[in-house]
Formats: C-alpha cells, sequence, structure tokens
C-alpha cells in the first residue's frame, strides 16, 4: 500500500525506475500503444487502426473485441455518477462546503485515468511517428530522440498576488487573498469545462477525430516517515485532473511523486490502508483556461457593493469586461479541518503542480500531526581524505574494538567469505570486508593481513572498496589531473546536515552536491627552492617524540617518534601531526604556526610521493625549471609537474576574476548521500527510540529523521549554458527518458551548425557530445545543454530538467555508506539516557536495548539529523526593472543565530533576488509563504518545539554575496557540509565554539548619520564565524584558510558599513512587515507562547515592555521549559485525540469493506480482517494514557486546525 519498499516491476510501473535506479520502459513501445489503444477503446473512445502494419494481429483483436468495449462503455455510462473511492471522498467534500453557494459542481466520472507511469508521456505527443511536434494555447511539445521538451506558456511560476483562499473553513493568512465562495464555485465549474482546443489529447492530435477528454492521475506523497521499530511511513492521497491538453503536466507530477495506480481498485484504497493514511485528502484542477473569466462573472460584486478588503484585493469590479486576477496566474483553494483541500491552478507552469502538492503535503503533515512539511536540502557528508600511498589501521582513524569475526555476524549471508581471510558483499561484487589488521600499499598495489599467523594478501583495484571492520573505507583512485592514483579513506559514520528553511537561490540542491565539480587542478608553487628545500628537510628530520601533552601522549597506539617519511606514518598522520591540536604541547604549536603555508604544501606533496627505496635522498626527486636563466616556480617530481588541487570561493570584486586557494594535500571531497531537494517530510522521535545509534548522536534528546518526499528533482542548471563546466546535467540530459522545460528545440540543420563549431562542441563533456551526434543520426527535434529557450525576447533564466534522485540513481553509493555505518555502530553499548528529561518510556527502551544495539543487515539504517544550516540568499544594492533593491549582504560566510533571533529570520525568510521567480523580499514564513495553505503559525509552532526538543543549533550560510563586494554564489553552501563533516561532535557544540572564541556574538551599535545617531539592531544577526573558526575548521579544507576567508568577508561592515548597516535596517524592517500581518489578521492568537514572543519582539521591539535579550524570556525558550508547559502538553493530547478519530474512521471504512455484498472473496484477498484487528488494537494503545508518555519528546499536533 506505501511506496517506500516497492521493487522491480512494481517500481517501474510506480515512477519508471528499476532497481539499480536507471530510467526504463515498462514494455516495448508497440506494445505499449497496443496497451493504450485498448484503454481508449475500453472507455468508449473511437480508436483508429494502428499504423503499424505488422500489427494486423493487434488491429484484429481491437474489432473482435469492439462489442466487449462497447458493454463497457455501456457499463460506464449506466453508472454515471458513480465515483471512485478517494473522488467519493473529495466529492462529499465539495457537496458539503459548496452548499450556501446553490452551486452544484461535479468531479469528471469519465476522465481518462493514468493508472501506471509512462502513460502520460505517450499521451503527451502524438502518435504518429512522423509527428515531432505539438502545440495549444498553453505548451509546446517536442519528441526527443531521448525524451520529451516541454515548453510551457510562461518560464516561470510567479510569487505576486498568486495565492487565493476561498472564504471557508480556516483561518485565511493576511498574506492571502480572500475570495467569496461563490466565486471559488463558479470558478471550479468553469475549470472542470475546458474548451475543445485545451482539451484534445496530443497522442490523438492527428487521428481523424481527437479525442477531446479530461485526464486524471492518483498520487500518494510521503507525509512522515517511517521510523523503524517504532511507526510506519504515513502518506495522503491526492487526485490531479488536467485537460487532455495539458497532460504533460501529469507526466511531470508522476515522475517526481510516483503513479498511485487505478483509483478504482480497492487495493489502491487509502481508505482501506489503515498503516499508512494520514486521512487527509488532496485534489488538483489544472485550468488555465479560467484566466479568462471576468470578475463579474464569477459572483464577485460591483466596486460600490465591495468591502475595503474587497477593494484592496481586487476581488470587484468596475469595467464589467475586467477580467480574474488581471488574467494573471494564480492558485485558489478550499480547504477545512477535515484534512481536505481542492486546488485550481490557472498556469500551466510545471512548477505550480509541484508545489501544490507539497502545499498538499504541508496540510496533511498540519493535521496529521508528529510530522513536518519542510522546504529543505541535505545530505549525510562522509568525511574522506587523500592517504597517499599507505594506509594503517590506527585507532585514531578506525577505533578500537572492531573485528572481523563479528562484522561476519553482523552481515551474515550477505556476504561470501574467502578462504584467504576476507569477505566479498554478495550484491555489489567490488565491495570488499578485510580483516582489522588489513594495510594497504599503493606501490605494492596490495591489501595485507594475517590468517592464521601467515601473511594474506589481494590486489587493490580501482573501482573497488575495501572496509575495515569498523566501516572506514579505502578505495583506489587515479588523480583528475594526471596519471598518478592515490589511496582515498572515507569515514564510516557520516555527518546529516540539514537545511530547512531555504530561500530560492540559497543553496538546498548545492549542500547535496560533489565538490568535485569545482575543483580546478594546477601547479604546486615554491619559492626560491634552495632555501623552501631547506626549510623542508628541518621538518622532516625534526624530533617529535615529544609533541604530546602527557596525558595524551599515554592515548596513542603508535609512538611518536616515528619520522614523517616512515612507511608507519600514513599522510593523514603527517597532516595531523603538522596542524595545531589541544592534544599537543604549547611548543610543537608554536612551531606548527610558524610554518608558512606553501612550506606545509610542499611536505605533504613530498609524503604523498615519497617511496621507501629513496631513503635519505628525496632532495633529488624534485626540481623547478630554469626561465630565462633563473629557477621557476612550479614544483616538479622526476621532472613532471606536481598537480595541486584549487578551489574557487567567489569572484573578485576588482578584476571579476575567479578567488581560488590550494586545497590541503590530504584533502578530498566528501562522500555524499542526497537526502532532501525541496519538499521533505520529517519526523521527531526521542532519540531512545532509534536502534542502533552512536555516541556521536548523545547530545540530542530528540531526533529527526528527515525523507526525499520526490523520485525526481526538479532541477534549474544554471551553469548549464557553459559548455563542459556542469558535468553532471550533461551526462543526465544525453541520458535516456529525459524531461525537459524551457530549453530550446533544436532542428537538424542547427545541430549540425553546432556540431561543427569546433570552438563550441569540443568543450562539452563526451556525454553530451555523443548525444549531439545521436541527434544527428536520429534526426527530428532536440536539445543541447547549452542552448536555451527565448521567452519574451530574451534567453531564459529558468532552464529545468528532472534529475533522477542521486541517492536513487546510485544505489551502490548508498549501500556502501549504510554498509560502512552499519559496521561502525557495532558498539557495546548505545547512547546513554539524556538526564534530566529522561522519561518512563526511554528508561525502559534503554535497558532492552543496551546490549543490541547492532543493525543487522535486513534492518533500515537510520540516519538522524546532525546539524541544522539554514541557506540564505544574499545581494548587494541592486535594481530590477527600475526598482530599487535594498542591500541583504550582511552575512558572514556562517552564522549562529539562537532561538529567538533564528526564529525571527525564519518568520521573514528574506532573500535577495533569485532566477527561480519574478520576486526578490520576504518568502514567508520558513520560506513557504507561497506555499501554505494555513496560517503559518502551525508550521512556525511545530519548527520551534522541533528546534528545541532536538537541541540542534541554527546555522545559516550564506550564498550570493558576502557583504557588496564579494560575490561567492553557491561556494560557501559547497563548502558547509566539507567543514561540518570534518568537525568532532563536540566541535559543534555552540557552547565550544563560542568559548574558544570561534563564535562572535554581533551586538547594536549606533551610527552617525548626517540626522543624528540611529541604532543598529545587529544582535538580530546572532553570532558569526571568527579568524579562529576559518584557522581552525577551514584549515582542515585549505592550505590557507584566511586568504581564502579573508577579514572582509569575515566582518562584511569593512567593505562598506553603510551598506552594512542598511542591510540590517532592511532586515528588521521586513521582519516587522512580517509580524505585523500576524496581529493585522489575528493569527498572532495561534502562536505557541514562545512565537507570540518573537512577533511581538518583531512588530514591536518587545514583550510585555521586556527586551528580547531579557533572561526570563530567553529561559523560556529551553527543552525543561517546553516540556512542563501546559501548551506543550495540550499538542500531545491533540495528537491523541486525532489519532483515535483516524483509528475509528478506518475501522469503519474496514468494516463496510467486509460487510459489502459481493466482496468476501476481495476482503479474503486484501486481508481486510487481519487490518481490521490490527486498526482495533492500534485504537486501543492510542486510547490508553502510555500513549500519551510515548508521545513525550515528539512535536505532538499543533490545535490550530481544530480550533474554528
Amino acid at each position: 500500500m506505501a511506496n517506500t519498499n516497492i521493487q522491480g516491476e512494481d517500481l517501474i510501473r510506480h515512477c519508471g525506475l528499476n532497481d539499480k535506479g536507471e530510467a526504463v520502459e515498462q514494455m516495448d513501445p508497440q506494445s505499449f500503444h497496443r496497451l493504450l489503444a485498448v484503454k481508449l477503446a475500453s472507455q468508449g473512445f473511437e480508436v483508429p487502426p494502428l499504423r503499424n502494419e505488422s500489427e494486423t494481429a493487434e488491429n484484429q483483436v481491437l474489432q473482435l473485441a469492439s462489442d466487449l468495449f462497447r458493454r463497457y462503455a455501456e457499463q460506464s455510462r449506466l453508472l454515471t455518477g458513480h465515483l471512485n473511492p478517494p473522488d467519493r471522498r473529495i466529492q462529499d467534500f465539495l457537496d458539503d462546503a459548496l452548499s450556501p453557494t446553490g452551486v452544484k459542481v461535479e468531479l469528471p466520472t469519465t476522465s481518462i485515468n493514468m493508472d501506471r507511469y509512462g502513460m502520460a508521456r505517450e499521451f503527451s505527443v502524438s502518435d504518429d511517428p512522423s509527428v515531432t511536434e505539438f502545440h495549444n494555447s498553453e505548451v509546446s511539445s517536442y519528441k526527443l530522440c531521448n525524451g520529451v521538451l516541454h515548453n510551457p506558456i510562461n518560464d516561470r511560476r510567479t510569487t505576486e498576488g498568486v495565492f487565493h483562499i476561498a472564504d471557508y473553513g480556516l483561518p485565511i493568512p493576511a498574506d492571502k487573498i480572500r475570495v467569496p465562495l461563490v466565486t471559488y464555485a463558479k470558478l471550479l465549474e468553469a475549470a472542470l469545462k475546458p474548451p475543445k482546443e485545451l482539451n484534445v489529447l496530443p497522442y490523438t492530435s492527428k487521428w481523424k477525430n481527437p479525442i477531446d477528454s479530461m485526464v486524471s492521475l492518483m498520487l500518494r506523497p510521503l507525509v512522515c516517515p517511517e521510523v523503524p521499530g517504532v511507526s510506519y511511513e504515513k502518506r495522503m492521497e491526492v487526485r490531479f485532473f488536467v485537460p487532455g491538453g495539458c497532460v504533460s503536466n501529469l507526466d511531470f507530477v508522476e515522475s517526481i511523486f510516483g503513479n498511485a495506480g487505478d483509483p478504482s481498485l480497492p487495493e489502491n484504497d487509502a481508505g482501506l490502508d489503515n498503516r499508512h493514511w494520514t486521512g487527509t485528502s488532496g485534489c488538483v484542477i489544472l485550468a488555465p483556461h479560467i484566466r479568462k473569466l471576468k470578475k463579474k462573472d464569477v459572483g464577485l460584486p460591483h466596486i460600490s457593493e465591495a468591502t475595503e478588503d474587497q477593494k484592496k484585493t481586487g476581488m470587484c469590479w468596475e469595467d464589467p469586461d475586467e477580467l480574474y486576477n488581471k488574467g494573471s496566474p494564480f492558485k485558489i483553494t478550499l480547504r477545512d479541518k477535515r484534512g481536505i483541500m481542492v486546488t485550481i491552478l490557472a498556469d500551466n507552469y510545471f512548477g505550480y503542480s509541484k508545489k501544490e502538492v507539497k502545499t498538499q503535503i504541508g496540510l496533511s503533515a498540519n493535521i496529521f500531526g508528529l510530522a513536518e512539511e519542510e522546504h529543505a536540502g541535505g545530505a549525510v557528508a562522509f568525511k574522506s581524505y587523500s592517504l597517499g600511498k599507505n594506509f594503517y589501521p590506527e585507532a585514531s582513524i578506525v577505533g578500537t574494538n572492531y573485528s572481523f569475526q563479528e562484522a561476519l555476524k553482523l552481515l551474515g549471508d550477505t556476504v561470501t567469505v574467502h578462504q584467504e581471510g576476507y569477505a566479498t558483499d554478495k550484491k555489489w561484487k567490488n565491495i570488499h570486508v578485510l580483516p582489522e589488521d588489513m594495510q594497504v600499499d599503493l606501490n605494492a598495489q596490495s591489501a595485507f593481513w594475517t590468517k592464521d599467523g601467515k601473511q594474506q594478501s589481494i590486489r587493490i583495484l580501482p573501482g573497488h572498496e575495501y572496509l575495515h571492520p569498523s566501516g572506514y573505507k579505502i578505495r583506489l583512485e587515479k588523480h583528475a589531473a594526471s596519471t598518478a592514483y592515490k589511496l582515498i579513506g572515507t569515514a564510516g559514520e557520516g555527518t546529516y546536515c540539514h537545511k530547512p528553511a531555504t530561500v530560492s537561490g540559497g543553496g538546498k540542491s548545492e549542500i547535496s552536491k560533489s565538490l568535485n565539480d569545482a575543483v580546478i587542478y594546477g601547479s604546486i608553487y615554491i619559492g626560491e627552492f634552495d632555501k623552501d628545500m631547506a626549510q623542508v628537510k628541518e621538518i622532516l628530520e625534526r624530533d617529535y617524540s615529544n609533541c604530546y601533552e602527557p596525558e595524551y601522549a599515554k592515548l596513542q597506539a603508535r609512538p611518536s617518534s616515528r619520522a614523517i617519511l616512515s612507511m608507519e606514518r600514513s599522510l593523514g598522520s603527517v597532516v595531523k601531526l603538522l596542524t595545531p591540536n589541544q592534544e599537543y604541547t604549547k611548543e610543537h604549536c608554536q612551531f606548527i604556526c610558524s610554518i608558512p603555508n606553501h612550506i606545509l604544501s610542499i611536505v605533504f606533496a613530498i609524503k604523498r610521493f615519497y617511496k621507501p627505496e629513496w631513503g635519505a635522498d628525496w632532495k633529488s626527486h624534485f626540481s623547478v625549471d630554469i626561465v630565462n636563466g633563473a629557477p621557476g616556480h612550479e614544483l616538479k617530481l622526476d621532472g613532471r609537474k606536481l598537480a595541486g588541487s584549487y578551489l574557487r570561493v567567489g569572484h573578485d570584486h576588482t578584476n571579476g576574476g575567479w578567488r581560488t586557494y590550494k586545497l590541503r594535500q590530504d584533502f578530498i571531497s566528501a562522500d555524499k548521500v542526497q537526502m532532501e531537494d525541496d519538499i521533505t517530510a520529517s519526523v521527531v522521535v526521542p532519540c531512545c527510540q532509534i536502534k542502533n545509534l552512536p555516541p556521536d548522536y548523545s547530545m540530542f534528546p530528540s531526533l529527526k529523521i528527515s525523507q526525499n518526499c520526490e523520485w525526481r528533482l526538479f532541477q534549474r542548471p544554471d551553469d548549464a549554458i557553459y559548455p563542459g563546466f556542469d558535468k553532471q546535467t550533461e551526462e543526465d540530459l544525453a541520458g535516456n527518458h529525459v524531461f525537459v522545460s524551457n530549453f530550446k528545440p533544436i532542428y537538424e540543420e542547427e545541430m549540425r551548425d553546432l556540431t561543427e563549431q569546433v570552438d563550441f562542441f569540443e568543450i562539452f563533456t563526451d556525454p553530451m557530445k555523443g548525444h549531439m551526434r545521436r541527434c544527428l543520426k536520429e534526426g527530428g527535434v532536440n536539445i543541447c545543454s547549452a542552448k536555451l529557450r527565448i521567452w519574451n525576447g530574451q534567453q531564459t533564466k529558468n532552464p529545468r530538467y528532472l534529475q533522477v534522485r542521486p541517492d536513487v540513481a546510485r544505489p551502490r553509493d548508498k549501500y556502501l555508506a549504510e554498509l560502512g555505518t552499519r559496521l561502525y555502530r557495532r558498539y557495546e553499548k548505545c547512547i546513554r539516557p539524556f538526564a534530566p528529561t529522561w522519561s518512563f518510556l526511554c528508561s525502559q527502551h534503554y535497558h532492552t536495548l543496551r546490549n543490541h544495539v547492532r543493525i543487522p543487515a535486513t534492518e533500515p539504517c537510520v540516519f538522524p539529523v546532525a546539524a541544522v544550516i539554514s541557506g540564505r540568499r544574499n545581494n548587494p544594492p541592486d535594481e530590477i526593472n527600475g526598482a530599487k533593491i535594498k542591500p541583504l549582504c550582511v552575512f558572514n560566510p556562517i552564522h549562529y543565530q539562537e532561538l529567538p533571533e533564528l526564529f525571527i529570520d525564519y518568520v521573514c525568510s528574506v532573500t535577495g533576488k533569485s532566477p527561480s521567480t519574478t520576486g526578490a523580499g520576504s518568502e514567508g514564513a520558513l520560506t513557504k509563504g507561497p506555499f501554505n495553505a494555513i496560517n503559518a503559525t502551525a508550521d512556525l509552532n511545530n519548527a520551534l518545539v522541533s528546534m528545541i526538543l532536538c537541541g540542534y543549533a541554527g546555522f545559516s550560510s550564506a550564498a550570493g554575496y558576502i557583504g557588496p563586494k564579494y560575490k561567492v554564489d553557491h561556494d560557501i553552501s559547497l563548502l558547509v557540509p566539507e567543514v561540518w563533516c570534518r568537525m568532532k561532535p563536540e566541535e559543534r557544540s555552540v557552547d565550544w565554539l563560542i568559548k574558544n572564541g570561534e563564535l562572535e556574538k554581533l551586538e547594536d551599535f549606533e551610527l552617525d548619520t548626517p540626522n543624528g545617531k540611529r541604532k543598529v539592531l545587529a544582535s538580530r544577526l546572532g553570532y558569526r564565524i571568527t579568524d579562529k573558526f576559518v584557522s581552525h575548521y577551514f584549515g582542515r579544507v585549505f592550505d590557507n584558510p584566511a586568504a581564502a576567508i579573508n577579514e572582509e568577508m569575515l566582518k562584511p561592515e569593512l567593505q562598506s558599513m553603510e551598506v552594512f548597516a542598511d542591510g540590517i535596517d532592511n532586515l528588521v524592517d521586513a521582519e516587522q512587515k512580517s509580524a505585523l500581518n500576524y496581529f493585522k489578521d489575528g493569527t498572532v492568537k495561534y502562536a505557541c507562547p514562545l512565537l507570540q514572543i518573537v512577533l511581538h519582539v518583531m512588530a514591536y521591539g518587545h514583550y510585555k515592555n521586556k527586551s528580547i535579550q531579557d533572561p526570563e524570556l530567553r529561559a523560556m525558550f529551553t527543552r525543561e521549559a517546553l516540556l512542563k508547559s501546559d501548551w506543550y502538553k495540550q499538542r500531545l493530547i491533540t495528537k491523541q485525540q486525532r489519532d483515535v478519530a483516524l483509528c475509528m474512521r478506518n475501522i469503519k471504512a474496514l468494516e463496510d469493506f467486509m460487510n459489502r455484498p459481493g466482496y468476501a472473496s476481495e476482503a479474503a484477498r486484501l486481508g481486510i480482517h487481519d487490518r481490521l484487528r490490527e486498526a482495533q488494537n492500534e485504537l486501543a494503545r492510542v486510547s490508553s494514557d502510555g500513549y500519551l508518555r510515548e508521545l513525550e519528546g515528539t512535536i505532538g499536533a499543533d490545535p490550530i486546525v481544530f480550533d474554528e
């Protein structure tokens, strides 16, 4: 019934992907066309003979079955008015809600339902192989050799004046437009009657009698993730109805959320899915034609009879010909506390459909409770290092008490054990687990270990992974800019960086992208060769036996006296030796700090390439060229230039070029598993309820589990216009079964011209060059990744395509990450109780699990959120279409804000310019303003409770600009997970960072102006990182971190105090305006007490005459205070009440199904009796007092939706 574990043919039918994450066809094209013909004929449509002469037999079948099809069609006509279960639930809601208007609106009963993935795509273009294009008033569609191109009439969505809500049910936020209920009813009535031109099914457009019909689809999007051993995942149901000519929209949404099958079949009825249904339903009706409706005709009053609010929002008319919403795109919705929402979209741009599903998920989460729908990105980052030529299992790298035999017990029959004493994974033959004493020598290209006292070995090969029993992973990898190979080591446990409340262009996608595409390769430079080499020699020959403080020296598994060039030291060990650390003596740290950065780079390079046979004569292998009679500065190894890795960190504000800085010799970009990108479902549970977690998570009393709601991501490849730069996009667009939008349709003649432009064509990656050659060979219309659509006379800034989610497209990477994590988490004890809020349930759970903390290969591997790092889009003073844009570039690369300041920021979520939308400014609470169908207080209450319960620190990173001078685009967004995954858990602690001077608090200050002094509320920015943070943590990435993140970037006011102060004033003004809306519409009363404090301070500067800095107010934002509060307890009671109601509803639905005449066999087939028994047991559980205790540490449910 749910979609998490579907595989094989069911997965292909659901989303067009196989178990390897590859886009595939369900059947050959001939069979699929046959299926479509049968489907259309069975619904009573006249289907012409199939075009292919070889299909004579199939044509005969259609003729022979014509009587059967007519009979089926006649039965359907007799059942006119009969609706499938989800449509019946929606229709009952409409009948009730619209009854005061006197307008009767009925959902279509004869729409063509897309009941398997791929139907919508086939229907979106002509069935005639010679016809490659389809055009109507809303979309232009093109049949490509490797997929489809759909260009809607508008190239992006707008965020201004878009969201209209019918005056019914739940309270309407002030930032939405209130619409009379009768107007909604008339708009809905017109929406379901599209004009014939728009209703023609493209597939049949060249038929003698094209089919004119609406088409429909059912989705079951995720609302609440599964917590293994605690709760099942929860999903809602959503029905889509679109005009036949807009069927490409169904292709789009089913590619993202998956196809939930035929809604008429009982196995697809959410009402019978007692385990997974949230009890909520949604309906989306695409109706771009209603933009032509007149205000007068949809029941709006004349201006003389209108209220002041109607005059202000345009919900009245003066001229009888005035169009509703000025003829511009909009959406309008109807919803109430039952959790049913019916939305009309008056535009065909694909982003509206996706964001509407997001809106529906958000409402469902708020009504169901426990869950949050978040506008977020996120990834688990596994720190990786270049090990040079050797790996030794040092305790500092792989820990202690890990054994090969214990690993085998854990992995069971998922591995094959070889007689030499190592194991190979059965699913992925290039993944191996080696004994705990494994060593790897690149010079020998072998891994060694002992078995029964004898040394064993295997050859290490590129493309293979070799795991230590601790989960630490080793691989052999070729340098991207040379022929040299190196060993890469990757940690077993990753760091989940969660990026919620991130504005458009704030880095949601970038946090999960590999840093590799941004890395540039160049020479390693030296100053004066002989002088520098003398200093290098001093470092190499220095005695390090006394570098540790005494208490740390005794903890070392290997003597610190090992020489730097000893084969018993890895490159990582040398880097650690020459990096300041609290474990070292003061003298050793001073010595390290005295070494110039370029000298360190040379030391690491020598260690990286050193061979034992060189002995002490290492210097003779290194040299520089003589240039114009003088020694050059490019370091060479045996006559070959050494390649260093450099990273872009923004643009130089003087000449506009890139600012590039050398990465540390041992730095390798983190391995990442993408977890989120845009639409996220999350749930918070007490830490003790999640099995098998290591002590890394002991600082969090509750934990957030987040999951991506999408199979495919609607990517905007901004950099694809530069041939060869965006390698991933070029690879994706050269693949099969692509869905692209806002690209230029390129015909054969132009494609030939592009391939012949050598200075253009040769820059592309091999996949895109191969694609373009294929297009020439196969002809027709196609696309090139660097050629975008021309819209309104200009090249669009919003190119889009659907990318298979990276963790789905690369299942081996995710499997490997989970395998390493399973091995790493094989602890003898689990997380200790979190005092003083340790509940009865948690203590019982702890005693049950304390001796069972392994994650068997058959159980899911959970990655809880470990860091919260939102994204902000900043801009210098600018203008859009003549309108001045105030500066928003006051943040340095990374800020931390305590909860009051963080939620002041979250409430407003102000942003700079972004190519995704047509506007700039506040994106609404948690950046969800355009997508939230109810008061934002529900989401804000949930988010605030979530942060307090988990104890996460609220960090944010900068995108766009840092100060008015430094344009950084997404460079910081890419860097943040690299830094965070290299920090120890205690180093991520805010107390640690503040104590060590690595975060500094910003204070309010007074600025002298021509009009006198003005107060600048810089404290709103919270804390920001310092040069110590940069040196300590960015120093794990860069050779010279202080140059990459300089003082002007750390203190943007040094670039321009005027711009800095104006930017803060801009923020404060935007925050005040956002907050005042909550008082204007009265929704402040729905804010929890803590959120009310935040809103009062934003709007009026104080709360009951107390400053936000008042210790008494700040003490309320603690977990201890929260758990004691009556309002939090009410959230738990509310959740219990809703669960009881849902269980009773499930029981009734199951009993009704069992009692339906003639359905006994179906009830037996579907196991309805067992479901009923389970639902009854669940009702008993959620009705008990113990269930309330079980809910402690969760967010419960916000009571807002039941208040009205």
